[in-house]
């Protein structure tokens, strides 16, 4: 069977599918769609910590499906700018389990992923990349083994 890496980045998800579809992911569907793939061996979530006890009680509903959460505290800059960025983190944890899968799933849109995806390639590991459409970047597509469109049974319809 398959080893699979899964990767979310939580805060690229919520408003791509927030702008796109007007609506929440569905992480529970993400699972069962990567699931069915192979066998999930490790999974990681990146979000921001905000201290909201609702953002709190999401974080353990990713950690009960089986997601080790990564929390980085939320900046806010004396501009009004806000910084929070997971991409380095991410990247050097898909790069440390490259030697462990045979496949990493980024669940994210953003096209400064590309360059990771061809270094996997690289070594011989294969990549899908789960975004939303029209808000994915083109390279992180073309990058890519596999894209699979955030829509339909990945969306959470209120």
């Amino acid at each position: 069977m398959k080893k699979i890496a899964l990767f979310a980045d939580v805060q690229n998800l919520y408003y791509t599918v927030r702008q796109a579809h007007g609506c929440h992911f569905d992480y529970t569907a993400l699972w069962r769609s990567v699931a069915a793939e192979g066998e999930i061996v490790e999974a990681h979530a990146y979000a921001i910590e905000r201290g909201d006890p609702r953002q709190q009680q999401f974080q353990q509903i990713l950690r009960n499906l089986g997601f080790a959460v990564q929390l980085k505290p939320f900046i806010q800059r004396s501009d009004g700018s806000a910084k929070g960025d997971w991409d380095v983190g991410i990247t050097i944890d898909v790069l440390d389990a490259a030697s462990r899968v045979d496949e990493v799933v980024l669940a994210s849109g953003d096209g400064d992923f590309d360059l990771l995806l061809e270094r996997l390639r690289a070594l011989g590991v294969s990549s899908c990349v789960y975004g939303v459409p029209g808000l994915t970047a083109q390279s992180l597509i073309r990058a890519a083994d596999r894209y699979v469109p955030v829509e339909g049974k990945l969306l959470l319809k209120h």
